[in-house]
């Protein structure tokens, strides 16, 4: 087990007006991916866990979320994991540098379900803008919600992307809304997208 200083887990950048140095960030060069809305941390440690050779990147709002993910790291010693308390829409915009990103995994984001709302949720057409943007040729998009109005939205703006099967998460790298809805029978639905 490798350990790691605990003032390195979560990341704060020397500029939030600048694109992140992805080997200042990780102290080496590897595929990133991120983990948008990063929750508990349940996927992005299994993840780190599986690809070491990968560098992840959790995000999330909440820094108490993030401090239980911090714990988590540490706890296993994975050195490929870097948080960062940030909204998600601004970091992808301002701060990810053009196609540096392998892999986007967002899992159950908050759905905005109220019609008058869907304008506040994550995935419109000027994410996907930067989606595009931000990853590597052949890059994916990992998506993962309970709301079916959502998903058909997300659907929609991610028109003209390459659909592949989803990936299919075993019980350990679930998220824990995941195992919520699952435990109550509700559907949960997947997709991903590949760079155009």
């Amino acid at each position: 087990m490798q350990l790691i200083p605990a003032e390195v887990v979560i990341y704060k950048p020397a500029s939030y007006f600048e694109r992140l140095d992805w080997r200042g960030v990780f102290g080496r060069e590897a595929a990133v991916e991120i983990d948008v809305g990063c929750g508990k941390g349940n996927f992005l440690v299994w993840a780190a866990r599986q690809a070491p050779e990968h560098n992840f990147l959790g995000v999330d709002r909440q820094l108490a979320r993030l401090r239980k993910v911090e714990k988590k790291v540490l706890r296993h010693g994975i050195a490929n994991v870097r948080l960062l308390r940030l909204e998600c829409r601004y970091l992808i915009e301002w701060m990810i540098p053009d196609a540096t990103v392998t892999a986007y995994h967002v899992y159950f984001p908050d759905p905005w379900p109220k019609r008058r709302h869907a304008d506040k949720r994550l995935f419109q057409p000027a994410l996907v803008e930067q989606l595009d943007r931000t990853l590597v040729k052949g890059g994916v998009v990992n998506v993962a919600t309970d709301n079916a109005a959502y998903f058909e939205q997300i659907v929609r703006v991610m028109n003209g992307w390459k659909s592949v099967p989803p990936l299919v998460l075993p019980p350990e790298a679930q998220t824990e809304f995941e195992k919520i809805f699952l435990a109550k029978g509700e559907p949960v639905y997947r997709a991903r997208w590949v760079k155009p």
